[in-house]
């Protein structure tokens, strides 16, 4: 994680202007530069609807190319001229680079099959070297999956469903066969118009596997999946990596059809695009509650101690869902720039657990309302409290909202009922804690409580 800011600006006509360096290289490797088309589809989308807006808007930015995923939050501020861009928490994630075998020396591998599918995975070619083992009767009209049991990498990701979702090649996605534990790599196929459609690649036997055993608990057996046991610890992972590609790239064209940028649709076109967009979010915040879950129940799980400062961070929550709360009218009295709260806590954490609170708040707080945040110094902590006028939560719910998957008899799609349980669980593995104050009629004020860094000496400011 970065602190420092990465600046550039946009004209009137969608035309990269100038960049620092992190935002000129990725604009470079999206086969573009400077006094040339922003070449980054979301941050492109998010560059229109500020400009449609006419006003400021903070968003996540996720962006990847051949070399890295990146993950940022950017705030972009419109004016006569275009936009200007502020990106911040600036994080990569390297990339392993495929070394996949020309398909016609492939024969020269020993015991592999070569392979060929179309675009939705269908295998239309599968040929063995001669010592390889015998190819499955029947293999022909198979999805690729259905032939090859995939298996998770360490990270618990599924290559190939990365590489489906980029149109880009891959390697070392593990796979079982006929019993047989192999390693499948293979390379995009485009036509001459540029249209993606489907791998070539090769299945060499794994020198080093063994064939999985199933555990106990019960098996998930899905052709987009393979195996899971419900009962392994990596199956939120896995879960996690086969879903969040697909699931994004959903969101991002629902999100582009409904937001018209492609030119005018019918309105109910444009609704159900929308709806479509909401959904996925909905299910890649269930993948991500998963996720976080099967990480923070690690045994000897620890979050990191860096350097933070609450009212900075309750600041980035409120430009991150701002807009959420103005489209029901409630209004966020947030901290003021001078207003301090130096702590130690893992940055990315601890914002996730002010968007919670803050999401939470807006969720539940009636149209035309108002959000107090507030932070502060007591007995050797730094607290930040979200406080709203919500129907409030009794004594007996009080009890219970920190379970896992409670969800206070509530209905709606707001939530899993993991994210309280999940803010709680990550404030106390940064040595701080998660507390409400409430009564029925009187909204709901949580407070998280987190080490302080006495190194600081200016005193946390506060308003009444």
């Amino acid at each position: 994680m970065s602190e420092r800011i990465i600046r550039g600006r946009i004209d009137r006509s969608g035309v990269l202007v100038s960049a620092d360096a992190p935002l000129l290289r990725l604009q470079q490797r999206a086969g573009a530069g400077l006094d040339k088309p922003l070449a980054l589809p979301h941050l492109a989308r998010l560059v229109a609807l500020a400009q449609r807006l006419h006003r400021d808007i903070s968003r996540p930015l996720y962006a990847a190319d051949d070399h890295s995923d990146i993950h940022a939050l950017v705030r972009i501020t419109p004016d006569a001229d275009g936009v200007s861009l502020e990106i911040s928490d600036w994080r990569t994630r390297p990339l392993m680079q495929p070394q996949v075998p020309v398909i016609a020396d492939s024969a020269a591998v020993p015991q592999s099959w070569t392979w060929e599918c179309d675009q939705q995975l269908r295998l239309v070619a599968l040929h063995a070297a001669p010592d390889a083992p015998a190819i499955p009767d029947g293999w022909e009209g198979r999805s690729l999956s259905e032939l090859f049991e995939l298996q998770p990498d360490e990270d618990g990701r599924f290559p190939v469903l990365r590489a489906l979702a980029r149109q880009s090649r891959f390697e070392s996605q593990r796979v079982q066969a006929a019993g047989i534990a192999m390693t499948l790599s293979g390379e995009a196929l485009f036509d001459a118009t540029g249209r993606f459609t489907g791998f070539r690649g090769l299945a060499a036997v794994a020198e080093d596997q063994e064939p999985a055993e199933p555990k106990g608990g019960g098996t998930l057996v899905d052709p987009a999946f393979g195996s899971l046991p419900l009962s392994d610890p990596q199956f939120g992972r896995r879960i996690d990596g086969a879903l969040r590609g697909p699931l994004s790239r959903i969101i991002a064209t629902a999100e582009t059809i409904s937001g018209q940028f492609d030119g005018p649709i019918r309105a109910d076109y444009a609704r159900y695009a929308g709806d479509i967009a909401h959904a996925g979010r909905h299910l890649l915040g269930l993948v991500d509650d998963l996720a976080d879950l099967q990480n923070i129940e690690r045994p000897g799980f620890k979050a990191a101690a860096d350097e933070i400062d609450l009212g900075d961070l309750a600041r980035r929550a409120v430009g991150l869902l701002g807009m959420k709360a103005e489209e029901k009218g409630i209004r966020i009295d947030a901290p003021r720039t001078d207003d301090r709260a130096p702590a130690y806590g893992e940055f990315r954490r601890v914002l996730q657990v002010l968007l919670n609170l803050l999401g939470n708040a807006i969720r539940y707080s009636p149209d035309n309302s108002q959000i107090w945040i507030r932070v502060d110094r007591e007995e050797g902590r730094a607290t930040v409290t979200v406080a709203d006028q919500g129907q409030g939560i009794d004594a007996e719910q009080q009890a219970v909202v920190f379970e896992k998957f409670e969800r206070l008899g509530r209905t709606d799609s707001g939530g899993s009922g993991l994210g309280l349980y999940i803010a709680r669980r990550l404030a106390r593995a940064m040595d701080g804690d998660l507390t409400v104050d409430s009564a029925p009629g009187q909204g709901a004020r949580f407070t998280l409580s987190l080490p302080v860094r006495d190194d600081d000496t200016r005193d946390v400011s506060n308003r009444s």
